[in-house]
């Protein structure tokens, strides 16, 4: 079991000056540990615009590794541009799962795009970085796992591991839509997908997790790691 502590606030996007870009939320962290510090990388928004409406951008903080809670550096623009127009990412970023890959960094993130009759749907990117997970640029302009036959919507929240010879791609997929005090929400669960080289893709196509709250339970943020066998 483990025990924790709180040791308070260590990162306040809405304190960062002249990044008009990263003005509210540090959303969904992931990190990625180097020798002397731990990059953890996040998801952010500008303002919303006029009508209201926002769009998402990830980014990342350096936190020294002898002491977590001492900010090093900040990102000075985001990670990865959006996508262009009808494109799967077109309004926003988020969440990413990174993961090294020989000399380069593989970053699995949702891309979400408007909709009319709900606000929103999300399918699963690969971009990579090749200047040690500083930028990234995409690996193509279309996703790597989409909604299809059995996943209808919402493909997100990936996490990415490797076991063995093997990738594993954690993810939530969409099951229902339900209106919760007058607003669309998605209902979701936890599913795998596997690979042997990180870009094509096999679905298990089944839920992983038992929902015990019932059937609008929504399921999401998997972290798994690999011990004693299993």
């Amino acid at each position: 079991m483990f025990a924790w502590n709180k040791l308070g606030k260590v990162f306040d996007p809405a304190a960062q000056a002249g990044r008009p870009w990263l003005q509210e939320f540090a959303q969904a962290p992931a990190t990625l540990l180097f020798d002397d510090f731990i990059r953890v990388y996040f998801s952010c928004r500008p303002a919303a615009d006029n009508h209201g409406r926002y769009v998402s951008n990830s980014a990342w903080v350096d936190l020294d590794r002898q002491d977590p809670t001492r900010v090093l550096r900040v990102a000075d623009a985001p990670i990865l541009t959006r996508g262009g127009r009808g494109e799967f990412d077109e309004f926003g970023v988020y969440p990413v799962s990174p993961i090294r890959h020989g000399r380069d960094i593989w970053l699995y993130y949702g891309g979400w795009t408007r909709c009319e009759s709900v606000p929103f749907n999300v399918a699963i990117g690969l971009a990579i970085s090749r200047d040690g997970g500083t930028t990234f640029s995409k690996h193509g302009r279309g996703p790597l796992l989409s909604y299809s036959l059995h996943e209808p919507f919402v493909l997100s929240g990936p996490k990415i591991r490797r076991f063995g010879d093997g990738w594993q791609l954690f993810y939530i997929a969409g099951k229902r839509w339900i209106l919760a005090d007058g607003r669309p929400e998605p209902i979701y669960r936890i599913r795998i997908a596997t690979s042997s080289d990180g870009v094509s893709w096999t679905k298990l196509d089944r839920d992983l997790v038992p929902a015990v709250l019932g059937e609008e339970e929504a399921q999401a943020s998997p972290d798994v790691f690999f011990q004693g066998g299993r």
